[in-house]
């Protein structure tokens, strides 16, 4: 016997049945399942957006005209030049060396710092005695203050500095910070060496991750020390390394203070000058902030391009 059900009252709503959805409230279709959430992040979301966001936002703005800081309530013309600011910064010599400069850093910079700290990570990672001690030892540079260990390098290195005596006739003339050849791979030496310890905290945890039945596999199929670390190893800390990557590409882009102290503001004759140290210069000691704001567009739409490919090519479909 086959029994139908009777059509819904007219004005009432169908059930919802098997093939339907309900819909989720508007709240909650807005700030997600966890709402709460957006409060505990609304502090972090507020410094980023009045840190980074705005500043950001008003330099892409100041880039477009001849703009320069006035007093508080003052009336001044500030005119409009378009792609002015933008076309100075493509033409003038000073900051295609700087651009130029900060990539020869990065070349040298970023390989080393990836190739020491997984190295030296995968070290400690291995050794039993001395393993707090020496992660520790590694990490002081990195939260020691810049002026202090500058100096310890311009004692080294210096025209009369130790390595220079240790050298005697092979030591290069002009000197380390003085030479225009020598200048920026030297800076480049010293934010590698002082940075080392944050990324082989970072390699360490990355570590962690890395289950060791893998390598207890790889050594039963024959493998030494150095294919495991090849194929089990460097595969594993894969997002690691695409985060040690960009942290040292976006750091490298805004080095201003190693020159800055180093080699007394870029010199020799701008061989060791960064673009965020001629932002500085054009923007605070100049008076040009218009033309300083597109330097460092530029320099921000770059590392975004560099970035970019960084996970393309090595972050790979993660």
């Amino acid at each position: 016997m086959t029994t139908t059900s009777a059509p819904p009252a007219a004005g009432t709503a169908p059930a919802a049945g098997p093939g339907r959805r309900r819909r989720a409230p508007i709240v909650q279709r807005v700030l997600g399942r966890n709402p709460l959430g957006w409060l505990f992040s609304a502090p972090y979301i507020v410094f980023v957006l009045v840190i980074f966001a705005f500043p950001l936002c008003f330099a892409v703005y100041m880039s477009f005209f001849d703009y320069f800081f006035a007093a508080p309530g003052a009336n001044v013309t500030q005119p409009f030049v378009g792609l002015d600011n933008y076309i100075q910064v493509f033409t003038d010599p000073a900051v295609l060396q700087s651009f130029g400069n900060v990539g020869i850093f990065l070349i040298i910079n970023v390989p080393l710092t990836v190739v020491l700290s997984l190295l030296l990570a995968s070290g400690l990672n291995s050794i039993t005695r001395f393993r707090t001690f020496l992660r520790t030892s590694y990490y002081v540079p990195y939260v020691t203050a810049s002026v202090a260990i500058i100096g310890v390098w311009l004692f080294l290195f210096g025209q009369n500095g130790l390595i220079n005596n240790i050298l005697g006739p092979l030591a290069p003339s002009p000197s380390w910070l003085s030479s225009p050849v020598l200048a920026m791979p030297t800076i480049a030496i010293y934010v590698t060496w002082k940075g080392l310890g944050f990324y082989i905290l970072l390699y360490l945890a990355a570590l962690q991750n890395v289950p060791t039945e893998l390598y207890e596999s790889a050594a039963t199929d024959g493998a030494g020390k150095v294919r495991q670390f090849f194929s089990v190893t460097v595969p594993g800390v894969r997002s690691a390394t695409v985060l040690v990557l960009l942290l040292a590409t976006i750091t490298g882009a805004n080095l201003f203070t190693e020159p800055y102290l180093l080699t007394g503001g870029g010199g020799p004759d701008g061989h060791s000058a960064s673009p965020v140290l001629l932002v500085y210069q054009q923007g605070i000691q100049q008076g040009h902030p218009g033309y300083a704001a597109a330097i460092g567009i530029v320099l921000v739409i770059g590392v975004l391009i560099i970035g970019w490919l960084q996970n393309r090519f090595v972050g790979g479909r993660d």
